[in-house]
């Protein structure tokens, strides 16, 4: 029988595990998670977007994407708008407050994932980045 750390899958759910908490330990003090600081990053590629795109595209319940923009609402790092192609649906903007928000943690965020990233040299990680885009893009 192999070993555990000869299972890739396992591997992956392990860095993404140590990735999630060394991100949320650089949130901790604005008070949002990885899950928060995904959509923020998310809607500032977009002119916005409806709850569901943001679940369908995030990979997140529902349910779940309704607490997450409740929550930035709050901040004031999104609002949620009228959707000008349906009135019964509410479009998710990034604010400028989010915006701001977004630009003050680049560098941290970077610093994180270097962090995570030592072992390999900057080939390697372009390579690893490369890689997990094909594989993150299957259905």
């Amino acid at each position: 029988m192999r070993g555990l750390h000869a299972d890739t899958g396992y591997l992956l759910y392990r860095l993404g595990l140590r990735s999630g908490q060394m991100f949320n330990s650089f949130l901790q003090e604005s008070g949002l998670r990885l899950r928060h600081y995904a959509v923020l990053r998310f809607l500032a590629t977009s002119e916005g977007a409806l709850q569901r795109e943001l679940s369908t595209r995030l990979g997140y319940d529902p349910s779940a994407i309704v607490g997450l923009v409740d929550d930035l609402e709050k901040l004031g790092f999104a609002e949620r708008r009228p959707s000008p192609d349906d009135r019964r649906s509410r479009i998710v903007v990034l604010t400028e407050n989010g915006r701001t928000f977004l630009r003050d943690t680049d560098e941290a965020g970077l610093r994180v994932t270097n962090d995570l990233l030592t072992p390999l040299d900057t080939a390697e990680r372009e390579t690893l980045h490369a890689l997990l885009l094909r594989v993150a893009d299957q259905p």
